[in-house]
């Protein structure tokens, strides 16, 4: 009979057995906040006593402050560094555009030093020459080319010293040089320009000559009104 008895209490269709505490459940959740409560007051002490064992007192705020003011301190003199880089960075293109005009400059007045040199050389030839018995000269005959197949020439006619002013007449060009390797001139006459001297008279202008030409001198005549040459003057080149 026991064993019938504890045969049944070991097996699958013993009574089941419900276990129940012997505190009510408010009574447990109270010890439960206690010993929460109980745990945070211990880490909040442990964490004041670890920050007073390391030194780490009340005056962290000071010195966070202090901190504070220190960085915006940096970062104003940053921001004063910035502005006078740019400040000199400005300054800097300025001069170098000041530089770059001024070389553009000293470029211009050495191309007009240059056009007035020339003047004065050309202007030199102007006072009058010792009369030969010719009622003209030709003074500071220029040429220079001006293109393919072209030339400028630059003249200055004065009359002689006692001649009586308004002197009439016209001009021609005699071209002469190679063509091919053998020998080549060409007269360009100015029928249609007549001339009118008042003791002197610059002319200038270009000619244009054929492609395969080769000018070696130029030669500068002034014939009056019926035709008569008065004077000549050759430039080569």
């Amino acid at each position: 009979m026991r064993w019938k008895l504890l045969r049944r209490r070991l097996s699958v269709s013993a009574p089941r057995v419900t276990v129940r505490s012997r505190l009510p459940w408010p009574v447990r959740w109270l010890l439960l906040a206690l010993m929460m409560g109980g745990s945070a007051a211990v880490a909040v002490w442990t964490y004041e006593r670890g920050r007073e064992i390391a030194g780490v007192g009340r005056d962290d705020r000071a010195e966070l402050r202090l901190l504070r003011d220190e960085v915006e301190r940096l970062r104003d003199e940053h921001e004063r560094a910035v502005s006078v880089a740019n400040t000199a960075d400005s300054l800097l293109k300025a001069a170098q555009a000041t530089q770059e005009a001024l070389a553009a400059r000293v470029k211009v007045l050495e191309v007009e030093n240059l056009a007035l040199t020339r003047d004065i050389g050309f202007l030199e030839k102007m006072m009058p020459a010792p009369t030969d018995n010719r009622p003209l000269s030709v003074r500071g005959l220029q040429l220079q080319p001006d293109g393919p197949q072209r030339l400028r020439y630059q003249a200055l006619l004065m009359q002689a010293l006692g001649q009586s002013p308004g002197l009439k007449g016209r001009y021609d060009l005699v071209l002469t040089g190679l063509m091919d390797g053998k020998p080549w001139s060409q007269t360009v006459a100015r029928p249609g320009q007549t001339l009118e001297i008042r003791q002197y008279r610059r002319l200038e202008g270009t000619v244009e000559y054929p492609s395969g030409v080769t000018v070696r001198q130029v030669e500068f005549r002034v014939l009056d009104t019926a035709g008569r040459l008065l004077v000549t003057e050759t430039a080569r080149l």
